[in-house]
């Protein structure tokens, strides 16, 4: 299980250097990584990608007390926890996407009076609760906090281009490749989705009872 104290070792593992056994030591790499953690290192990490286990999809009603000078009519405020935005659509099961909107600073503008979002949430119950993080996203969360540290630390060039990746024949460092492996796993472990059936093949299916049936004539296709 993650936490703050992990976090820290883990990216002074990363560093080659010893850990540390609270939050209180009085130790230089410890006060570094408390730098990067109220630079909101966590938040950066979870912008990295549209992570399953900080989505979260809420309902919001537009904001009465705010009124767009032009363009869209409605303006909803987003949460304090809203860290990237991943889908906004037009109903709660999230089938029909809403096409028509902005996405402005602290607000979304639409048209609709209700707008239903599915976004990465820093909150305790979604982004926020490190006990949920995966391993591979801890380990991508290790390199991040060590890849500020690490020349200020240590003054090893060569440790933190290993991190980077800038002198290693063009391939990534390690920061690069735990953020794709943290990805990976991440996509790998949601639902099985199907793709969207064509318009020429929802026009050749014809509605009938509760299920669907081919309205086409395969007899009269030529080729």
């Amino acid at each position: 299980m993650s936490d703050r104290l992990s976090i820290y070792n883990g990216a002074l593992m990363v560093c080659g250097e010893r850990t540390i056994t609270a939050l209180t030591v009085n130790e230089e790499g410890r006060r570094l990584l408390d730098y990067v953690w109220q630079d909101n290192g966590v938040r950066h990490c979870l912008e990295a990608g549209q992570w399953k286990f900080a989505m979260c999809g809420a309902k919001f009603n537009y904001d009465t007390g705010v009124t767009p000078q032009f363009g869209f009519r409605r303006a909803f405020a987003k949460p304090t926890d809203w860290v990237l935005t991943s889908a906004v659509c037009q109903d709660e099961y999230f089938r029909t996407p809403l096409l028509q909107y902005s996405d402005e600073a602290s607000f979304w503008l639409a048209d609709l009076d209700t707008i239903y979002v599915k976004y990465v949430s820093s909150s305790a119950a979604f982004g926020g609760n490190m006990a949920n993080w995966p391993a591979s996203f801890t380990n991508y969360v290790h390199q991040y906090f060590a890849s500020k540290i690490i020349l200020k630390l240590t003054s090893d060039t060569a440790r933190h281009e290993r991190i980077l990746g800038k002198t290693i024949g063009g391939r990534d460092g390690s920061l690069e490749r735990t953020l794709l492996e943290a990805k990976n796993r991440d996509a790998m472990a949601g639902a099985t989705t199907f793709p969207a059936r064509g318009a020429w093949n929802t026009a050749r299916m014809g509605r009938r009872g509760s299920g669907y049936n081919d309205g086409g004539n395969r007899g009269q296709l030529i080729g």
